[in-house]
Order: structure tokens, then C-alpha cells, then sequence
């Protein structure tokens, strides 16, 4: 297949987000966006949740691994991509590279979800496994790459990645056509965050753009007020999504672009993720939920508001329901 999009070396600008919302859109789901009466009385505001637990592997990160891996040269995509990850990055690289027809090389440590595991295998990767450390994870990738070749494909630091995940904003701003408020999504590595961020700004500007993420891994919202990286001293939190720290690009990114950090505990996410099931009768992951714990933890700041929600995934092992 062609070099459909030129890479992408600073934040990208509006229009490189529209080439990159068309060059993806045979390879993603353009995923519903849904409201629930019941959520918006007991916020007090309008809740609009866009989707991704709907998107192909059941998580946005599809959208940022199509958007990195359409970039690369035709002899850059026969070599393979590569990454290293314990979840839904695995998964979307794996995929997109089975949709390309090239193959993938996936570091996955020891303690990855066996479901994901197995998405991964499923989608024809070759899982090379490692130690739980980042310091395994790198060096085992590292190795993977001067054997084989492939193109490693960050999970979030980087901004062809970053352009891809911005589509799922455009398409709910695009499907409200009316003017957001608010928009939430929650924060990791940053990737997601820092696509919604700068596609809302571009296409809402007066929109409030708000990070969320658990009080027990707090480093972008500690990062964002400090003026620097900050890292966590712990991986406690329930939502396995957000663990990790920001990246240089992700940090630049959303230093200019994100008006607050919100901060949720734990029983807040397991209680707006546990309401969402029964509620909205969708399965969403603990990391789906943490916006819409942070909506529901500050009524009076989204009293008579009009939010947006970014829904990230829904990869759930059953066996380890938070509730059970």
C-alpha cells in the first residue's frame, strides 16, 4: 500500500488532522455517540460519550496506530511494525498490521492481561515476552527492532500517533454540531489527551478542555503545575490504562492546550464504571471511567453544562470485575 499521509514532525495542525481522519477511515470505526437521561440528572449537566469502547479491538488506540503505521514508506511497513505494551496498544498495532498484511512484533510483559494476550496473538502478532519493568520492556524492544527491522510504533509520544487519536474528538464535535461546553478525556502516556486537546481547540476553541485521571498516579496533573515531567512513585490504580507517565511531546502538547487536571480515587472510578454497566448497558473499562468519575465528583463545576466524553475502551477481564 502507498505512503497515503506525510509523518508528522511537530503537533499537527488542523489540516494534517483532516488528511489523517481520511487516510484512517478504512481501517477504524466511525464509533456512536451516545447520552443517558439517567446520567445527565444525576450530573446536572448534558453528557455526551463518544464511544471508542465500540472502536475496532475495543479501545481509540486503533486510531493512533493506524494514523502512525499509514505513514511509513513501503519498504518501512514490509519490515513489520513493533511496540511494546501490555494491552490495547499490543492490540492495535497487531490489527493494523494484519490489515496492512505486514507483521507485527509485540513486547508484552509477563503479568499483560491474558485476554489481551491472546487479542494479540489472535491478530497474528509475534508476542516476544518480557520482565514487568520499563527498563525490560525497552531493551527487550530494542533487540526485537535490530533483529527484525519493524518500525516501533510509540503507544503515545509521538505525534503521528497523537494525530490519529484527535479523530475521535473531530467525530464528536462533528456529530453534536452544536457547541460543547466542556470536553473531558482521561490521561496516560498523554496521547488521547493531547489529540482531543488540540482538535477541540481548533474546531471549539471556546470550549474548556479538561484532563482527568486517578489521584493515585497524578503526574500530569502534578506535571502540568510543576512546569516539568513529574513521575508516580506507585502503579496502584485500578485503571491499568493510565499508569504511565507523559511523554516530551504529550507534556508540550497539553502545557498549552488544557485548562485543569481533574483527579479521581478509586471508588469513584469503580463506582462511574459500575453505573455505566448497569445504567448504559455498554462495557467500559476502568479507565473509560475516570472522566466520568471526575463529572460526577465535581457537580458544581459541571452543573448546566454541555461535556463531552471520550469513552476510551472497553477490554475488561471478566474474571476481575472491580465489584465482584
Amino acid at each position: 500500500m502507498a505512503n497515503t499521509i506525510s509523518p508528522l514532525h511537530e503537533a499537527p495542525s488542523l489540516a494534517e488532522l483532516r488528511a489523517t481522519q481520511d487516510a484512517i477511515s478504512h481501517l477504524i470505526h466511525r464509533t456512536p455517540v451516545l447520552s443517558s437521561a439517567f446520567f445527565n440528572e444525576l450530573s446536572g449537566a448534558k453528557l455526551f460519550f463518544k464511544c471508542e469502547n465500540f472502536q475496532k479491538i475495543g479501545a481509540f488506540k486503533m486510531r493512533g496506530a493506524a494514523s502512525a503505521a499509514l505513514r511509513l514508506s513501503a519498504a518501512e511497513k514490509q519490515k513489520g511494525l513493533a511496540t511494546h505494551s501490555s494491552g490495547n496498544h499490543a492490540q492495535a498495532v497487531a490489527r493494523v498490521a494484519r490489515e496492512l498484511g505486514v507483521p507485527s512484533f509485540i513486547v508484552m510483559p509477563e503479568n499483560a492481561p491474558a485476554s489481551k494476550r491472546a487479542a494479540t496473538l489472535g491478530y497474528g502478532a509475534e508476542i516476544i515476552t518480557c520482565a514487568a519493568t520499563v527498563e525490560s520492556r525497552e531493551t527487550t524492544l530494542a533487540e526485537v527492532v535490530q533483529r527484525t527491522g519493524a518500525t516501533f510504533i510509540h503507544p503515545f509520544n509521538d505525534y503521528n500517533v497523537i494525530a490519529g487519536q484527535a479523530t475521535a474528538a473531530i467525530e464528536l464535535i462533528e456529530y453534536l454540531d452544536l457547541p460543547l461546553d466542556m470536553m473531558l478525556a482521561p490521561i496516560g502516556g498523554g496521547g488521547l489527551m493531547s489529540g482531543t486537546a488540540l482538535a477541540t481547540r481548533y474546531l471549539s476553541p471556546n470550549t474548556q478542555v479538561f484532563g482527568t485521571e486517578p489521584l493515585a498516579v497524578d503526574d500530569a496533573q502534578r506535571s502540568l503545575r510543576s512546569g516539568h515531567i513529574e513521575t508516580n512513585l506507585t502503579t496502584n490504580t485500578i485503571a491499568d490504562g493510565l499508569r504511565t507517565n507523559l511523554g516530551e511531546k504529550t507534556f508540550g502538547i497539553l502545557s498549552r492546550t488544557l485548562d485543569e487536571v481533574f483527579t479521581v480515587t478509586e471508588d469513584a472510578i469503580i463506582q462511574a464504571m459500575q453505573l455505566v454497566w448497569e445504567r448504559m448497558k455498554i462495557i467500559i473499562e476502568p479507565s473509560s471511567a475516570v472522566p466520568l468519575a471526575a463529572v460526577l465528583s465535581n457537580p458544581a463545576v459541571f452543573k448546566g453544562k454541555r461535556v463531552g466524553i471520550i469513552i476510551t475502551g472497553g477490554n475488561v477481564d471478566l474474571a476481575k470485575l472491580p465489584w465482584a
